[in-house]
């Protein structure tokens, strides 16, 4: 643990001391870093909810490995951008880094992997509780391996001062139908609303998921 801890160190002060460093570099590492505490601490409690047992070490472990897992995503996109603000276009929403991507898939998963489970017992007319467990516990994995493949492999990142790939047209949405004269329309768009909550001791971020059931894009 130790001799995590001092690469650790000596890895931030590389970092915060290079010629790079800057507002928009702290902001992506914490962001990052953040968000991989999060969804550690989502698939940890995945893992309780599949095992079906008390036991908080797999939380315990999710929250630390996903804080490395974030600080590791930091470094990438630290890499990838030299401390310039990006925007990160995903399947289903777009972010202002890579791990944003990620947790919003793992949201997306277990969400999906409720409603999944919960019809599957109301036809077996078994538990709903059950289904939500096990379901959003899967789901929540199933979510966290997609969002991997989406960030990394996908998704597409803009980045100011380099060359941008061509950004679709089409509204965002699980379905979504284009016409000729460049119009559109989706169904079912999942969003994650970000908020903070101001206090005299912290500042908290909170993150509100949502759904958005129909949206339009009109070009003029």
């Amino acid at each position: 643990m130790q001799k995590i801890t001092t690469v650790l160190i000596v890895f931030l002060t590389l970092i915060f001391s290079s010629n790079f460093a800057k507002g928009q570099t702290i902001e992506l590492l914490a962001g990052n870093t953040l968000n991989g505490t999060v969804n550690g601490t989502l698939l940890g409690g995945a893992v309780m909810g599949l095992t079906n047992d008390s036991d908080f070490a797999p939380l315990r472990v999710g929250v630390g490995l996903g804080t490395l897992y974030g600080i590791g995503i930091g470094a990438y996109d630290i890499s990838q951008t030299n401390g310039s603000a990006m925007i990160v276009t995903g399947t289903f929403n777009d972010g202002n880094n890579s791990s944003i991507i990620v947790l919003l898939d793992t949201f997306y998963g277990a969400a999906a992997g409720s409603v999944i489970a919960s019809s599957v017992m109301l036809i077996a007319n078994e538990p709903i509780v059950k289904g939500l467990q096990y379901g959003a516990s899967a789901g929540a994995i199933a979510g966290f391996g997609f969002g991997i493949v989406d960030s990394f492999i996908i998704s597409d990142r803009i980045i100011p001062g380099a060359t941008a790939s061509t950004t679709s047209n089409t509204t965002d949405g699980i379905i979504a139908v284009s016409f000729e004269n460049g119009n559109s329309i989706g169904f079912v768009s999942p969003l994650l609303f970000t908020s903070f909550d101001i206090s005299e001791d912290n500042i908290r971020r909170k993150f509100t998921p949502s759904i958005q059931l129909v949206n339009f894009r009109i070009n003029l």
